[in-house]
């Protein structure tokens, strides 16, 4: 297993930074402890999304009866869905009606953490679909321990990210968090196509005969 692919593609999918201006508008009449318990409850959540995802995702899908090459397909599809999404400026999880969600929430006072905050504007179903895969690919039980690893590191990443808030959108302003969202976006959907590919040629084993003829 290529161990740097799935640290990439969950750091782009993730993608904390581009979360930052809907953190900031979601938290804005909190007080700084509810807004710190905010913080640690999201970052704590998204390493429990990514880990659950890294060790039984597999499992969940063998119960249904659903092979991994099909997994792939469809779970490449989800990435390339979130990559154009990213193209787009928008977080790689969101639809518009979860921003609307979380603005309720934050206006009745309900804790906004874990819905919309974390799940789906940070980690949702391109995330979950990403650690199956990679889980997947895991030849010893260490290459598994890094997979859930990769969680604590998208934990500390949104941490860190949601901390420094205000600063990040001072620093790189609408249009510098747009632009990374966009690159991230680019490097997602490269990611994407690979995927897909690889599921295609397992369902379709005349494609890569084909390819490479």
């Amino acid at each position: 297993m290529d161990l740097l692919k799935p640290l990439i593609a969950l750091l782009a999918i993730v993608n904390p930074i581009g979360v930052v201006p809907f953190f900031i508008h979601f938290t804005q009449h909190l007080d700084e402890a509810a807004r710190r318990r905010t913080i640690r409850v999201s970052s704590f959540t998204a390493f429990l999304v990514i880990s659950i995802s890294a060790l039984a995702g597999l499992k969940v899908i063998e119960f249904f009866g659903i092979s991994l090459a099909s997994f792939q397909v469809g779970g490449g599809t989800l990435l390339l869905i979130s990559a154009l999404q990213m193209l787009n400026a928008q977080p790689a999880e969101s639809r518009s009606d979860d921003v609307s969600e979380g603005r309720e929430r934050a206006d009745s006072g309900d804790s906004i953490a874990v819905v919309p905050l974390t799940i789906p504007l940070l980690t949702g179903p391109a995330t979950i679909s990403t650690m199956v895969i990679y889980a997947d690919k895991t030849r010893h039980w260490w290459q598994l321990g890094v997979l859930v690893g990769y969680g604590v590191v998208v934990g500390l990443a949104t941490f860190v990210a949601f901390s420094a808030a205000g600063g990040v959108a001072r620093l790189l302003g609408r249009t510098g968090i747009n632009v990374m969202t966009r690159l991230m976006g680019l490097i997602l959907a490269a990611l994407a196509v690979e995927i897909m590919a690889e599921g295609l040629v397992k369902l379709f084993p005349v494609l890569a005969s084909t390819v490479s003829s």
